[in-house]
């Protein structure tokens, strides 16, 4: 047994995932948590005995997730349920998205901070329209790593000639939309093949097992290691007369490695200076570390500011272009008025033009009509009441993505990703 230390040494996989309805989603999690002994005793004694009282001559995994998904759907808990699990190799967070096409908005907000997305396809049906719209949000949230769960390959037959179809026709997809690093598995998570453990209904398949897969599957590189970038949440100034001459930044690293020594640019205002020391770091601080930085200078830095490096500056930009997902039923609008949260900043915008809306059923984009409805994906113009320095999502997944929020009531109505700015 692993001791808590040891756990907390181990990396770190956030993982989303997604399907449509009766794909298997609930099963398939629901093996991954009891073939991993992630599950008490007497939550197995639970969900037996509810297996039995079903009728079913075998244990029904899906219980272990299916009452969340009803506590969800009567509004009393959370959209996305999040489960966590260990392996000697791992820990994993599991964003457990809903499959409805009308929760949209809930596979954006689970896929948002995900390494890999796990998007299960029934062998039975194959490619459908969900499978294109959440493929579709993978690779718009430029996702490192997606993995097809070719599921239900029992009620097949175990054909490899059903299997190769779909994933020629998952690779056709996959290369259209420009996904990161796919990988098909064929699999049967009620009966768990190639889930866990190798199977040997399907021995023509050589490839790894889903866990296989996940424990080995390389994050360590997918973050931005080529921009320093540094949003500041906090200053820290404290009040002991001995500490007087303390004055740090804390948040969390969003790009590039840094060290003492290495040049800051202070973003928005251009002040110039050198960082003097990094605690909580060996050294060192990396991409998703939360740090204090110490400045050489003492300058006006505030939270919202965002330290980078000069030599590869981000935009300090007042227009933006981003692709939207809209998270709200009333719809949105050019000329419309609402704040961009973007790292730890918050600036009132406009809605200059909403250019184009994406047509799943083709996955091209079509010219909007003036609006963008609930759980529309489309192209976005933005003019900024103030600058936020921000890059292309595509070169730094933290800095180029921001949220909308309602003047009036502070909900969240939409989630953007940044195509171009200008300053």
């Amino acid at each position: 047994m692993a001791t808590s230390s040891e756990l907390l040494d181990t990396e770190l996989l956030r993982l989303v995932t997604a399907g449509s309805v009766d794909d298997g989603k609930s099963t398939l999690i629901g093996r991954l948590l009891f073939d991993t002994k992630q599950i008490l005793v007497d939550q197995l004694e639970h969900i037996e005995d509810a297996s039995r009282r079903r009728g079913h001559d075998y244990v029904d995994l899906a219980l272990l997730t299916d009452g969340l998904r009803a506590e969800r759907e009567q509004g009393i808990t959370i959209d996305v349920a999040y489960r966590s699990f260990v392996t000697p190799r791992r820990r994993f967070q599991l964003a457990d998205a809903p499959g409805h096409v009308q929760y949209t908005r809930n596979m954006v907000t689970g896929a948002s901070t995900a390494d890999v997305a796990m998007i299960l396809v029934d062998a039975r049906q194959g490619v459908i329209e969900q499978t294109r719209r959440h493929s579709y949000i993978v690779s718009m949230l430029e996702l490192p790593h997606v993995v097809y769960a070719v599921n239900k390959m029992d009620l097949v037959g175990y054909a490899e000639e059903r299997f190769d179809d779909i994933a020629r026709e998952l690779a056709t997809l996959a290369s259209q939309l420009e996904i990161h690093d796919p990988c098909v598995i064929p699999m049967s998570a009620l009966k768990g093949d190639n889930v866990v453990d190798r199977t040997d209904a399907m021995g023509w398949y050589a490839g790894p097992t889903l866990l296989e897969h996940l424990e080995t599957v390389e994050i360590a590189s997918d973050r931005d290691v080529d921009h320093r970038r540094f949003p500041v949440q906090w200053v820290i100034r404290p009040m002991a007369d001995e500490h007087h001459d303390y004055r740090g930044y804390a948040g969390q690293v969003a790009g590039g490695v840094w060290h003492a020594g290495d040049e800051v640019v202070v973003l928005p205002s251009g002040s110039r200076s050198r960082v003097a020391a990094i605690d909580g770091a060996d050294g060192e601080a990396v991409p998703g570390r939360s740090v204090t930085i110490l400045l050489e200078d003492d300058l006006d830095v505030s939270r919202g500011d965002l330290l980078a490096d000069p030599a590869r500056p981000p935009v300090a930009a007042r227009e933006l272009t981003a692709r939207v997902c809209w998270m709200t039923e009333r719809s949105l609008e050019e000329r419309a008025r609402l704040l961009v949260k973007h790292t730890t900043r918050t600036v009132p915008a406009r809605v200059d033009a909403i250019d184009s809306v994406v047509d799943i059923a083709t996955l091209e984009d079509r010219p909007a009509p003036g609006r963008m409805e609930l759980n529309d994906l489309g192209v976005v113009r933005f003019r900024l009441a103030e600058p936020l320095v921000v890059d292309a999502y595509r070169d730094n997944r933290a800095t180029g993505s921001f949220i909308l929020i309602d003047e009036a009531t502070n909900d969240t109505i939409g989630a953007g990703m940044v195509v171009d700015a200008s300053a």
